[in-house]
C-alpha cells in the first residue's frame, strides 16, 4: 500500500474512489509522489492507527 485517504461516510469513499480510477496513470502516480515520494509501504502506518485490516475487502 503506498497511498490512502480516509473518510467518514462511505459515499465520499466511494466518490473519491470512482474520481481516481477515472484519472490517468500519470495523475495518480503524481498524487502518490506528492504524499510518499519514496513509494514506501504504508501497511504498517495504517495497521497502526486503524488496526488489523488483514482479510477484509
Amino acid at each position: 500500500m503506498v497511498y490512502y485517504e480516509t473518510f467518514q461516510i462511505i459515499g465520499d469513499a466511494i466518490g473519491r474512489e470512482k474520481q481516481l480510477k477515472a484519472g490517468s496513470r500519470a495523475k495518480k502516480v503524481a498524487l502518490i509522489e506528492s504524499i510518499n515520494p519514496d513509494w514506501m509501504d504504508l501497511y504498517e502506518e495504517v495497521n497502526e492507527m486503524f488496526g488489523d485490516f488483514e482479510g477484509t475487502i
